[in-house]
């Protein structure tokens, strides 16, 4: 039997395979193929929750017995904590194996705590406490780079989330950078952290199509297949000018592209089971490029085009103070609170289901 595309990448390649899910029957089946990661956040707590409901609403009933003033989001973040615990445990070889760097499980801090700093640092400690193989979320908002630097200095490794440009990802691993330098000054343990920055590259995707739409623009609609891939790639190269030791991550796939393209970086890519999948079944070809440059008619037409494109490809093109207004940012950010909301409604079923 030939052996699936994605395990022979794992085996050839310093690209890492993480699952972009914390369903443990994905999980167990994406480990086959040698990933080293998964993820939760609302969205995909929502999905899992709702995937095993007979488990997780027994769970809730259970939970709210033991704790009856517990509020419906007190229940619902308990719920996210034991899955992403569960998925956790199945990572712990590949931990164990990497030495820290891999066999991570990523929790998403609150999305209502985007604006307050010790407060995401706080919970970020928390959720490291639950499993030596933890990595907290916390977003590349302004407040969320403060955040980074001092989760890091803690000892938490973090995965900076709501991230979508350059910019973004290069103020990302410098806070990274800080926190490190701050904690080696102090004689603390920097060489098991395993922080990384994550690209939300096919959420880039939809923001420029959203701004295409918006502003009238007349472009080859094919060209935006690679608005995300081209950001990716730029942040790649500033972070390898600048020295920084996180690592990038690719999300929020909306084509092969989001994989293909950064084979053979020492980089994290983090599809969807059901992407993983179809790369498996399609045996599809995966050789390095990630230094291969998008062709010069697609990249020369993204920044002479959209304006909004060239903010997020240049790693000065937003300030900080500008990450919080970002198109993307803010519906990526309005996408985790309305889940979040979803996970209270989903807990509210069971402890007050309707007549």
């Amino acid at each position: 039997m030939t052996e699936p595309t994605l395990k022979r990448m794992t085996e050839t390649q310093p690209t890492a395979l993480w699952n972009d899910s914390a369903d443990p029957a994905e999980l167990r089946r994406a480990i086959g193929w040698g990933a080293v990661g998964a993820t939760c956040n609302p969205v995909i707590a929502v999905s899992c929750v709702g995937a095993d409901w007979p488990r997780w609403g027994g769970r809730v009933a259970e939970i709210a017995a033991a704790r009856p003033t517990a509020t419906e989001s007190e229940i619902g973040w308990q719920i996210v904590e034991e899955l992403s615990e569960d998925a956790a445990r199945l990572l712990l070889p590949a931990f164990e194996r990497h030495h820290g760097v891999n066999g991570r499980l990523s929790m998403q801090t609150d999305p209502r705590l985007h604006r307050d700093a010790g407060a995401l640092v706080d919970q970020a400690e928390r959720f490291a406490s639950l499993a030596p193989n933890v990595i907290v979320k916390i977003p590349a908002t302004e407040v969320g780079i403060e955040a980074v630097e001092e989760a890091t200095l803690r000892g938490v490794s973090v995965n900076v989330t709501v991230s979508f440009t350059a910019a973004q990802a290069v103020a990302a691993g410098q806070a990274i950078e800080r926190g490190l330098a701050r904690r080696e000054a102090e004689g603390k343990e920097t060489a098991t952290m395993g922080p990384v920055v994550t690209i939300m590259v096919g959420r880039l995707d939809d923001w420029m199509r959203d701004v295409v739409g918006r502003d009238r623009i007349a472009i080859d609609p094919g060209y935006l297949e690679w608005a995300g891939v081209a950001a990716f790639k730029r942040a790649y190269a500033a972070f390898g000018e600048l020295g920084l030791r996180a690592r990038l991550l690719s999300a929020a796939f909306r084509n092969i592209l989001h994989l293909t393209e950064f084979v053979g970086g020492d980089v994290v890519v983090s599809p969807p089971f059901k992407w993983q999948t179809l790369i498996n079944d399609n045996n599809l070809p995966l050789p390095p490029r990630m230094d291969a440059p998008v062709a010069p008619e697609i990249l020369g037409a993204l920044l002479d085009r959209i304006p909004e494109f060239r903010r997020a490809y240049e790693p000065d093109g937003l300030t900080p103070a500008e990450f919080d207004s970002f198109g993307a940012t803010r519906k990526t950010l309005r996408q985790f609170l309305a889940a979040d909301a979803d996970l209270e409604a989903l807990v509210r079923d069971v402890l007050v289901p309707a007549p």
